[in-house]
């Protein structure tokens, strides 16, 4: 999404807005990382205060995917820390998307990925290995299914079922 913003892509696309092939989220997000533009391909997690999954993932090659996580937006504990947000990087995702907390938030702002999360929360989260993979996720406003594809800028995040021509 080199120089086309989702506020442009919004206004080229009334008619995906009105069918639901395209979806805004609620703006409910923090911005975190160097990477403030970014898209990819969705893999989807739903866990709730565990982050073993999302470790799980992240030491998985990306390959400019985009890791879509739905915390349950508890904001008693961090899901998401810098440790797995440097192997991310490192591993090519293009960002991940955490409906929950995040924490080593300096740390996550010197990676070159996008991460957009509720909030930053010092306590850590469990590690019991709970959660469910590549599953539909509902939160912020919409239901996101594994494969569709995130597009995000400062002006928000938008979910296609299908790769824009940007």
């Amino acid at each position: 999404m080199a120089l086309v913003t989702t506020a442009e892509v919004c206004d080229a696309n009334p008619q995906l807005i009105v069918s639901g092939e395209l979806r805004a989220l609620q703006p409910v997000f923090q911005i975190y990382g160097r990477r403030q533009v970014f898209s990819g391909p969705v893999v989807t997690l739903k866990v709730f205060e565990d982050n073993v999954l999302i470790r799980g993932f992240l030491e998985e090659k990306g390959n400019g995917r985009v890791l879509v996580v739905d915390g349950g937006g508890s904001l008693r504990c961090a899901i998401l820390g810098g440790n797995p947000v440097v192997q991310a990087q490192n591993n090519g995702w293009a960002g991940i998307v955490v409906n929950g907390c995040v924490r080593d938030v300096d740390e996550i702002n010197s990676c070159d990925i996008g991460v957009r999360a509720l909030a930053s929360h010092p306590v850590k989260a469990n590690k019991k290995g709970v959660g469910e993979k590549h599953v539909p996720v509902a939160f912020a406003g919409t239901r996101i299914w594994d494969g569709e594809y995130l597009y995000a800028d400062t002006d928000g995040i938008l979910i296609s079922k299908t790769e824009l021509a940007v």
